[in-house]
């Protein structure tokens, strides 16, 4: 009787492993996607798709150190009417992990961007921090960093 007790609460246990483990396969390319959509919404100066996937709190650290809130985000992607204002060509991911702590993910990795500042073309390698929380039945984007890689 214990050894078939025993036997059953194995097979529970390995069976919601299992079930935890697709969740958080499927968190993960949900993150993949939401990452592959901001680069490609950025490059496109696409407010709506952005507005969608950034939560109204959400806190913006630039490569500059300096930090917006989503409405000045979006407004300085409306700059220059139907490019950004940084007129930015490329933005392309290098490299990208997810983790996920419950409801919440991070998103890291490095990402290459190409554009025109000042008149001139530029071509600099960046690395990011993308911090997502899952909020009433989305993931959204709660929080990003970026910083130069200057090596």
């Amino acid at each position: 009787m214990k050894r078939s007790c025993l036997s059953m609460i194995f097979i529970c246990a390995t069976a919601l492993w299992s079930v935890a483990q697709d969740a958080d396969a499927a968190a993960k390319s949900k993150i993949v996607a939401l990452e592959q959509l901001w680069n490609q919404a950025y490059k496109a100066g696409d407010t709506k798709a952005l507005d969608s996937i950034l939560d109204n709190g959400i806190v913006l650290v630039n490569d500059d150190g300096s930090v917006q809130t989503k409405n000045e985000f979006l407004a300085s992607l409306r700059g220059s009417g139907s490019q950004s204002a940084s007129q930015e060509q490329q933005v392309s991911p290098e490299s990208l992990n997810v983790h996920l702590f419950g409801t919440t993910a991070i998103a890291t990795g490095v990402m290459r961007v190409k554009g025109i500042e000042g008149g001139k073309p530029y071509t600099r390698r960046e690395r990011f921090v993308d911090t997502w929380v899952y909020k009433a039945g989305a993931w959204v984007c709660v929080g990003t960093d970026a910083t130069p890689v200057l090596h």
